[in-house]
């Protein structure tokens, strides 16, 4: 056990220590040579999909998430059934794709700048070689990379996409001053009101979202390798479509069961109609008030959610990659 651990951690050193020096041996900016606007457009293509056919749920997740039995203005529900229901009765069929506009924007873009960050530090550590297996420490480091990455750029737009899941018509005619027409008003009032610090509210405990990340594409990419070496095949041959749900539904259920508390203290951080001093005060009010089921509201309407949606996005994200590699690959091979 100990002589085989050894030999991954030898390795591990080797892959970083081949890909910085190949890295080195074409400048600085080397690893510039391995980005692929196929990842980019094939992680939009899935994130807005799932996005446009899963939302009323990530809407209904949020409005749970806040709901701390305190704050009068934030509405209250009995359960999944009873909050959709309600929202479609007060609001109609658009209150429950309020925010879907930044969601889309959010989802795509960080789906897809994720994908293309990941797959270059990736390929950047095999130097090039796809079929090289990394192993899941460098699994972890090159999600936990592209994850700090996409949040530093994408940030704004959750801020924006919550308080617009949050906005219901009541707040909106009381004139008190939250409401936002929508992605880009909002982007504009609140660096207005509150500065380039509003639009990266929640941002720390983003952070810490990194980690769900990491977890969720080091269990995908460690099953799909596992898989391929099992069959006998190359780590990175194409699968099924079963096949890619499959293994997308068990690596985020592990991820999100492990991770949760941080988008609860996420969206009370983003909320307008919240106060909190910062992240270590938002933790500490929630486990007074609510012990350590406040840290888990939300948690079932947020599964019904992610699990089909990173089903929709990882299948549409592999199959369209593939698609677009293939082609751009059949054109060099053409000139």
């Amino acid at each position: 056990m100990a002589s085989t651990l050894k030999n991954h951690k030898t390795a591990a050193a080797a892959a970083v220590a081949t890909a910085g020096a190949a890295g080195a041996g074409k400048g600085n900016f080397g690893w510039l040579a391995h980005v692929k606007y196929e990842h980019l457009m094939a992680g939009i293509s899935g994130g807005v999909t799932s996005t446009l056919l899963l939302h009323p749920l990530d809407l209904i997740k949020i409005r749970f998430a806040v709901n701390d039995g305190r704050t009068a203005s934030v509405p209250q529900y009995r359960g999944l059934t009873s909050a959709f229901l309600t929202i479609f009765r007060q609001e109609g069929f658009r209150g429950l794709y309020k925010g879907v506009t930044p969601n889309m924007w959010g989802s795509g873009s960080a789906w897809g700048f994720y994908f293309m960050f990941y797959n270059t530090i990736k390929t950047w550590i095999q130097d090039g070689n796809t079929a090289q297996p990394l192993g899941p420490t460098l699994h972890m480091l090159a999600a936990a990379e592209a994850g700090v990455l996409t949040l530093a750029m994408t940030n704004p737009i959750w801020v924006v996409k919550t308080r617009l899941c949050l906005q219901c018509n009541e707040r909106v005619t009381a004139g008190s001053g939250t409401g936002y027409a929508g992605m880009v008003d909002g982007l504009t009032k609140i660096y207005r009101t509150e500065g380039i610090r509003g639009l990266y509210r929640g941002f720390v405990p983003g952070m810490f979202g990194v980690s769900h990340g990491a977890l969720q594409f080091m269990t995908y990419e460690e099953m799909k390798n596992k898989y391929n070496q099992h069959r006998k095949r190359p780590i990175d041959a194409k699968l099924t479509t079963s096949e890619y749900l499959t293994f997308a539904a068990v690596s985020k259920l592990i991820a999100a069961a492990g991770t949760y508390p941080y988008q609860v203290i996420r969206a009370r951080l983003q909320d307008q109609n919240h106060s909190y001093k910062g992240t270590w005060d938002c933790v500490k009010l929630t486990w007074r008030y609510e012990s350590w089921r406040g840290f888990y509201k939300g948690l079932g309407p947020n599964l019904t959610r992610v699990i089909p949606a990173t089903m929709v996005t990882f299948v549409t994200y592999e199959h369209v990659s593939h698609y677009l590699l293939d082609k751009s690959k059949a054109r060099s091979n053409t000139h």
